[in-house]
């Protein structure tokens, strides 16, 4: 059995990663701080190592304990709001301290690594639906954090030997369909989670900003179902384990939906309205971003199951109907 080593695995996508590795015959262990992520987001069989990315002497001694390998890096800060007035933390959490998990595996002699990436890195695309040939001019310092670190990767794989797949997700949203997992509720800051909040809590919801050069205004964003970027790790990590070469792929569905178009899918999921209060545009946000996955369809044979709006909105509300509260651990 393969072994894996997941950081940030009990988090909102690496919990739902963790148990599609275990169902395709991975060995999982996980890391994480639990800044973020969850104890009970973790399946029975995934032992949880808490440990800090920033520990480089701990990160090392258990990589060289473990011996993964392969490696899939989920752990980092991802409000990209926030890297605008905070940039000193995303840095060190997406640079400094992804770079440690690099030295780690060069030390243990692991050379394959799965990365979390962002559509982030395209910034203001000029040419829709992205390609992952497109021009990267992030627009918020999150997106320069991503693209940081696949520059670091490129350049271990030159030096070091390191294969890595780099996974460009586009809005990672709704929950698993058994709503045992799902979305967690300590970073409330996208979109899906703070509507249906707002729905099941009858408070408002604030939309930053109506004046975009889209049809209704709104942000547009291509929501892939987090369950679809899930299998898209474990093909990516098959492919590495054979002789697939350093590469990177979008993971989106093709299609864009706005801000309003999201909040309409909420009122109609939920049954409740949801009061929408508009405030001006937040720095960094691009009027639109929608993926091109040809390339990860051609080369891994990845296709989306969840590529209705209503029915991503309709996991995502049981799992919040179902979980007031979010985990409780």
């Amino acid at each position: 059995m393969p072994i894996a080593l997941v950081t940030g695995g009990a988090g909102y996508i690496g919990s739902h990663a963790v148990r599609a590795l275990q169902q395709a015959g991975w060995g999982i262990h996980v890391v994480d701080n639990l800044s973020s992520g969850h104890r009970a987001a973790l399946p029975e069989g995934a032992p949880l190592h808490v440990l800090d990315l920033a520990d480089l002497t701990g990160v090392t001694n258990l990589m060289v304990t473990l011996q993964p390998d392969l490696v899939l890096h989920f752990a980092g800060a991802i409000e990209a709001g926030e890297s605008m007035t905070q940039p000193e933390r995303f840095y060190r959490e997406n640079v400094t301290n992804a770079l440690n998990l690099l030295e780690a595996m060069r030390h243990a002699g692991s050379r394959r690594l799965v990365f979390s990436s962002s559509a982030a890195i395209y910034g203001n695309a000029t040419q829709l639906p992205v390609r992952e040939d497109a021009p990267k001019h992030p627009t918020n310092v999150y997106g320069e954090t991503k693209l940081f670190f696949e520059t670091a990767l490129n350049a271990y794989s030159s030096a070091h030997g390191l294969r890595s797949i780099a996974l460009r997700y586009f809005n990672a949203c709704g929950a698993d369909p058994s709503a045992e997992i799902g979305p967690d509720h300590k970073h409330k800051t996208h979109l899906l989670t703070v509507a249906i909040l707002a729905a099941l809590n009858q408070q408002a919801v604030h939309v930053y900003g109506n004046d975009y050069d889209t049809p209704d205004g709104t942000c547009v964003r291509d929501y892939i179902h987090v369950s679809d970027l899930a299998s898209a790790h474990v093909l990516a990590a098959g492919a590495l384990m054979g002789d697939h070469p350093s590469d990177a792929f979008n993971v989106g569905l093709g299609v864009g939906y706005s801000v309003t178009q999201v909040l309409d899918a909420v009122e109609a999921i939920s049954g409740r309205p949801l009061q929408r209060l508009h405030d001006p545009r937040r720095p960094g946000d691009p009027a639109a971003l929608i993926a091109d996955a040809t390339k990860i369809s051609r080369d891994l044979g990845w296709r989306a199951e969840h590529t209705n709006l209503n029915d991503i909105v309709q996991t995502a509300w049981k799992w919040h109907a179902t979980h007031p509260n979010g985990y409780e651990d």
